[in-house]
């Protein structure tokens, strides 16, 4: 006995006006080309607006995230996820490159929230403190030295790095191999892309930020 799922199903009312309304204008040959055309085109345009409103995939080119990330992964981004909430430490976001980084030509960065809106961010004995206090930072490898000896925000006790209202502070797990808000500073939240939630190749290291 065939199972229902395996009967054929019959046409829709609207479709089969639709089919006989394109076979009028177009011949039986020419309607099938025709909603072959429909298909393709309303795939694309579905494509698009997920692409512009909800997910992207993006490259990384670098290793400033690394271990999490390393250089060929790639990774999908939420861009809704800050309409519908603030954003939190220890997100991993895209964001616009920096104005004042015109050494490359990649449009987005990648990196960590550190700091958020109204803290205080210095850096002691190769630890990372907000506002006066530790920052336990699982992410990273045991041992990693968090510096700012060669870079232009020290974040010093005595000169502590505040973030002002509406920006974050970013960094790269990598902390050694990291140009991030130590040298561009804080970022406007404006400019987040999104949140970077999965890696999705290679497929060896699929899994959740």
């Amino acid at each position: 006995m065939t199972s229902p799922a395996a009967e054929p199903v019959a046409p829709t009312r609207s479709r089969r006006t639709r089919r006989r309304r394109l076979e009028k204008w177009f011949g039986p040959r020419g309607a099938g080309i025709v909603e072959w055309l429909i298909v393709i085109v309303g795939a694309i345009a579905l494509a698009l607006v997920v692409k512009v409103f909800l997910l992207q995939a993006f490259y990384i080119p670098s290793l400033s995230m690394y271990p999490t990330l390393h250089e060929g992964d790639r990774v999908l981004v939420n861009k809704l996820s800050y309409r519908l909430h603030d954003v939190n430490r220890g997100d991993v976001i895209v964001f616009e490159r920096p104005a004042s980084e015109t050494s490359s030509n990649i449009p987005d960065l990648i990196k960590r929230v550190v700091g958020l809106p109204g803290e205080s961010i210095t850096f002691v004995d190769g630890s990372v403190y907000v506002d006066g206090k530790r920052l336990d930072e699982t992410y990273l490898p045991d041992g990693t030295v968090t510096s700012s000896a060669n870079a232009p925000n020290k974040c010093s006790v005595e000169a502590p790095c505040i973030v002002p209202k509406d920006q974050v502070w970013v960094m790269g797990d990598n902390r050694g191999d990291s140009k991030d808000s130590r040298y561009f500073g804080p970022i406007d939240q404006s400019t987040i892309v999104g949140r970077a939630f999965v890696t999705v190749w290679p497929l060896g290291r699929f899994g959740l930020l």
